[in-house]
Parts: C-alpha cells; structure tokens; sequence
C-alpha cells in the first residue's frame, strides 16, 4: 500500500513519523514502561507493513467463522477449544499453508485477493483459560489499523467483552461491532432489537454509538462455497461493502497513520496525567518544605523575642544593682563617716557586701534559665520538623497504595522521605538536652571572659561577674580614699558622690554592654547551628523537589504538547476523510 506514495501522501508519513518519534523520544525520556515503548514502536514499524485488520472477541463467538467466509474459504479451523488457540496471521499465498514463528505467531497463506493489501489477524478469545494468550491479544491490538470486534446474538456483549473493549479504546482504536449467529434469531425485528442493544451499550462504554453489522458467518461462507441462497439472509453483503468502503487504498492510508498516531495520542495523554499526578504531588511537597521554611522564621522571631525578654531580668539584676550602689553612696560619703572612708578594705568589703550582693548568683542563675529555655525551643523545633516530615510519609504511602509504578519515581521518592523522617527522628531521639545546655554555658562563660580580659580556667559564669563587680568596687572604693586624702568638705563630699555614681552607672553599664554582647554572640551562634543542622536534614529532601518539580513540569508540557499535535493531526486525516 505504501510501496508508492504521491509527494503529499509521502510528506504527510515523513511528518507522521517525525512526530511520532519525538513521542518516543519522550516516553524514553519520561521511563514509560517498556511494554507501552514497545506498543508504540511496532505501530511506528508498521507503516511500511501492510494494512492490519485485527479480529477480536470471545472465544466461541465465531471469530473464526468470520474471517473464513471473509477470504472466502475455509483457511481457520472452527471450534476448536481456548487450550489450543493461537494467534494466527492471514496473508496472501498461492497456495494455503501454515508456518509458525519463533514467537509462537501462526501464519496462513492464503489466495484471497483481499490479503494481497490487508493481512488479517485471529487472536484468542477475550475469555480463553490461558491468560497468556490474553496478554498476547492485548499487546497485538495497539499494532492493530483497524478492530472488528466479534460478538455473538446468542450472549452479545458480555462483561468480558466490555472489559476488552474498553482497553481496545484507550489505545484510541477505530473499533466496528459484528454481531455474528444472527441466524440462531427467529426474525429480522428480533436481529433489529439485539443490535439496539449493543449499540446502546456500546455507546454507553465508548461515548458514541459504533457501527454495528450483523451477519451469519456461516451462512455467507455456504453461499460463497456454492449455496447462494444463503448469501442474503446471512447479510454479508453490507459487511463487504462496508468494509470496501472504509478500507480503500486511500482510507487505509488514512487509517495506517491514524493507527499509530491514535496510539501515539493515547501514550502521551496517559503520561502527560502522570506527570501531572507527579507535579500535584511534588507540590505538595514544595508546600511542605515552605511550611518548614516558615516555621523557622518563627523560630527565630520566636527565639530573638524571648531572649530579649530574658535578657531583661539579667539587666534588671544590674539595674537593682546600680540603685543599691546609689543608695549605699548616699550612706556613705557623707561627713559623719570619715573614719570609715580612711579603711579602703572595709569600704570595698562592704560595697561588695551591700551593693554586688547576690547579684552574680541572680545573674548566673537567670543565664541558665535562659539557655534552659533555649534548649528546650530547639528540642521542639526539631520535634515539630519530625512530624511534618513523619505524617508526610504517612500520606504519602496512602495514596501510593494501588497507584501503577512507572520508572523509580514512587520508591525513590518514598525511600527518601522516609530517609530524611527517619534521621529527623533520630535526631529528637538522640538529643541530649544537659549536654547542649552545657556547650552553651561553657561558649557564654568563655565568651564573658573574653569580653572580660579575664582568665575563664574553671570559673563560673557568676565568679566571673563577681570579678567584674570587685574591680567595680575597686574603682569606686578608690574615689571614696580620694574624698578623704583631698579633704573632707562640703564642697567634696557632694562631688565625689556624684563622681562615684556616675562611674558605677558607667561600670555597670559596660558590665551590661559586654555580657548581653557576649550572650547574645553566643545565642546567636548556637541558634546558627541548630538551623543549619535542620537544612542539612531536609537539604537532600529539598533539593530533589526542586529537581523533580522542574523535571515533571517540562514532561507535563512537552508530552501534553505532543498530544495536541497527535490529535491536530488525527483530526486533519478526518477531515480529509470528510472531504473525500
């Protein structure tokens, strides 16, 4: 049929199979399971073939029959049972003969004139025992050009039959019903009101209402071997006719492109869904992540909130401090204790005593509630980072449960959500509260200490303040000798107080200064650490949404492109069609 084409028939197949390779291409691409590459490569093989009429139906409805008196002779065996069926392949021969293939296949050699243009093709029925030869049925009906679907009046359109013929029609089949053994009926209005009823339900199963033709297969092979009186009530007349008409040299070429074009259409709208599936779920997963995202900028609002507000009573101690300090100036630099202010040690002693107090213990007692508490918010973050990730896995595995596998995407994508859930989970497991309080206590004291120009060794955080406060009191007990040593006066003594409130107000307040820096600094260190270890556990996460959102969204487009353009194209053979 294709052996030679006019210019525009030809350019037509040379774009019909540009188009169809770049499907492949993109099956390839997308991992489509290799039966579904293999379906649309032989349909891509077989415009060079001869045109492909595939006779299906269940076992016992007469396939057999049919094609017999088709060619006009008996070349198929009749009622012979499912364990002994076989695949067989009708083409033109001289003589009548039989060969089988290395694939099982069995080919008949006829001289018909109809196989010189059409090979025939007999499969197994839809219901046979061996479910091999139904998977051998199904993988040749996508090479198929064009389906004759047979069915029998006595059972017509059985649940099997509706089962097949709803697979022949997702490889966007042309698919016309025989109705055979309509001379088993009583009457022509009896023929008339089964064929409504397969009309009907088949129209109900394909959305359109399929030609139907009855006929007597056994009839019409009687007639054609000498019988002609049977030849009209078997009414295979308006069959041939039929068929005449639709598969002509230019409807078969037509029918030859539709063939793999349908079945092209049907692959790329069935991955582009897929795709699609895999895009809904991957941005779900995009969602997840930017909840997670989100969380940690509360975290660390959260975080920057509540140290301030703890931070707050560690600068309270110094304020109640530096009031204490006030109070003890106005009772002490006074005329009435001059003695007292010639003994510096007593004065220090009592400084410390009165004005430095507890508040080094105060001190380091509200740093420790504070990395307590900053502790337990990381411990939560991870807690809350766990269960998004643990009740992602859960909903991911319910809705994979039944779903078609193609390629590795589900168990790739599912071992790493479990990966990532499980290492979250470890990590809460594992999480050693005293331990991280410690490592934050001990960077705060050598951080203070730093600040302090002072040896940390073994001190604690409070012997440091301590220290701090002593050379505070050192300094203002040396203003309060130089009160004495200039002279007691009226003058002096309201001066010198004043001078040592303004330098404990500056002692303290670079005391504050250091101590809110130096925690603060180490806070913000450790806050550092705990986020980077949660990018680090959803890093490999992550990153393969990022990657397989990019990949499913251009599979989504390039495959749904190329089912328009199957489609464009399928309609443009139909109007042709129209038109001619």
């Amino acid at each position: 049929m294709l052996r030679v084409l006019e210019p525009a028939l030809a350019t037509q197949l040379s774009e019909t199979r540009e188009l169809l390779g770049a499907v492949r291409d993109a099956l390839i691409d997308f991992g489509a399971v290799g039966q579904d590459q293999a379906a649309l490569a032989a349909s891509i093989r077989q415009l060079d073939d001869l045109f492909l009429l595939v006779v299906v139906g269940e076992f016992n409805a007469g396939k057999s029959a049919f094609i017999n008196a088709l060619v006009g002779q008996t070349v198929l065996e009749e009622g012979v049972t499912p364990t002994t069926a076989q695949i067989h392949l009708l083409t033109y021969g001289e003589t009548i003969k039989r060969e089988t293939r290395p694939d099982g296949l069995q080919v008949v050699y006829a001289p018909a004139d109809l196989l010189r243009d059409v090979h025939i093709v007999d499969t197994p029925g839809t219901n046979a025992i061996f479910r091999e030869h139904e998977k051998i049925t199904a993988e040749f009906v996508p090479r198929s050009d064009f389906v004759l679907f047979v069915t029998s009046a006595d059972r017509p359109f059985t649940e099997s039959e509706r089962v097949f013929i709803e697979a022949v029609r997702g490889w966007g089949k042309t698919i016309v019903i025989v109705l055979n053994k309509i001379d088993i009926l009583t009457s022509p209005s009896e023929v008339e009101q089964v064929v409504a009823f397969v009309k009907d339900a088949a129209r109900d199963l394909l959305g359109y209402k399929p030609d139907v033709l009855p006929i007597s297969a056994r009839q019409a092979l009687r007639s054609k071997q000498g019988n002609p009186a049977e030849w009209a009530p078997s009414r295979f007349e308006q069959l041939e006719n039929f068929l005449r008409e639709t598969i002509d040299a230019p409807a078969r070429f037509r029918l030859k492109l539709a063939n793999p074009l349908g079945v092209g259409q049907a692959l790329a709208g069935r991955y582009a869904g897929i795709a699609s599936q895999r895009l809904a779920l991957m941005q779900e997963d995009t969602a997840l992540l930017g909840d997670i995202e989100r969380q940690l900028a509360l975290y660390r609002d959260d975080l920057a909130r509540g140290f301030e507000l703890r931070m707050g009573a560690v600068e309270k101690v110094l304020v109640d401090m530096e009031n204490r300090g006030n109070r003890y100036f106005e009772d002490t630099l006074r005329i009435g204790r001059v003695v007292d202010l010639l003994n510096r040690s007593r004065i220090q002693k009592e400084f410390e005593d009165k004005v430095v107090a507890d508040a080094p213990a105060l001190i380091e007692r509200a740093v420790n509630e504070l990395i307590d508490w900053h502790v337990d918010q990381e411990f939560r973050q991870w807690q809350a980072v766990t269960g998004k990730l643990v009740e992602r896995q859960k909903q991911h595995a319910s809705r994979m449960l039944g779903a078609p596998e193609v390629g590795t995407f589900h168990t790739d994508r599912a071992r790493l959500i479990e990966s990532v859930g499980r290492q979250a989970q470890k990590v809460v497991a594992t999480y050693d509260k005293r331990h991280e309080g410690e490592t934050i206590a001990d960077q705060a004291r050598v951080a203070v200490a730093a600040s302090a120009a002072a040896g940390a060794g073994a001190l604690g955080l409070g012997t440091l303040v301590t220290v701090a406060a002593s050379t505070v009191a050192a300094d203002v007990t040396g203003i309060l000798l130089a009160s004495v040593v200039l002279g007691v006066g009226f003058l002096i003594i309201p001066a010198r107080r004043r001078k040592a409130k303004s330098t404990l107000q500056e002692k303290l307040s670079d005391l504050r200064q250091r101590l809110t820096a130096s925690l603060k600094s180490e806070f913000g260190r450790a806050q550092e650490l705990s986020e980077q270890r949660l990018q680090d556990l959803v890093g490999p996460y992550a990153r393969f949404v990022r990657a397989e959102e990019t990949r499913w969204r251009d599979a989504e487009s390039a495959l749904s492109a190329l089912q328009r353009r199957t489609a464009t194209a399928l309609a443009e053979l139909g109007a042709v069609a129209t038109k001619t």
